[in-house]
């Protein structure tokens, strides 16, 4: 399996809009995506792209597998 790459914001919505999350929706500090009881934050568009690090975390507290993330980009 190749290794994660640092992604876009945008492109980070965009793949997980694709696995089922809504938004992003306005909220405290950070904007956020839902998908049933999951809540999670969507890191802060001024930063730059998202690194391979973070995004892993991410994935993680978002209960994606990498198998469905890597799917999300075709």
């Amino acid at each position: 399996m190749p290794k994660l790459g640092p992604v876009s914001r945008r492109e980070f919505i965009k793949r997980m809009n694709a696995l089922g999350f809504n938004g992003p929706y306005s909220g405290g500090k950070h904007q956020y995506l839902l998908r049933g009881e999951v809540r999670l934050s969507v890191p802060n568009p001024h930063q730059g792209d998202i690194s391979p690090r973070l995004l892993k975390l991410i994935l993680r507290e978002a209960d994606v597998s990498r198998a469905e993330w890597e799917r999300s980009g075709n």
